[in-house]
């Protein structure tokens, strides 16, 4: 169970990651297709703003899981990661209602499942 715990929480990381580069680095055609937002509004300064800031705490969450797989073990590792899975669940869950329903799958139930298997190993 640790393995699969460990990792879907790398995996995880990897994709918010990911997710920071397309909000931070991609051309606004790309960020408007990507996101389900209209071009004429990705294409707005403000929106760039906006979407560049999302890119950093993105980062920073995919960061901060990806170094709590190296920097912690055991109990320690299993609480930081639960607490770093709320968080993707949250941001997961506003953001498939706010924005594209695909980030129900994409972020909020990877994170709920991970949620989920490292609560029945602090049980």
């Amino acid at each position: 169970m640790l393995a699969i715990i460990l990792l879907l929480s790398g995996i995880i990381g990897l994709l918010h990651l990911i997710i920071m580069g397309l909000e931070m680095f991609s051309p606004a055609e790309k960020q408007a297709d990507i996101f389900k937002m209209p071009l004429s509004f990705v294409k707005l300064p403000n929106a760039q703003i906006a979407l560049k800031n999302m890119g950093i705490y993105n980062g920073c969450l995919g960061l901060s899981l990806l170094a709590s797989l190296i920097l912690f073990s055991g109990q320690q590792q299993f609480k930081v990661l639960m607490v770093l899975q709320f968080f993707v669940l949250i941001v997961g869950l506003y953001g498939g209602k706010t924005v594209t329903k695909s980030i129900y799958l994409i972020q909020a139930l990877p994170a709920a499942i991970t949620l989920l298997l490292i609560l029945t190993q602090l049980v």
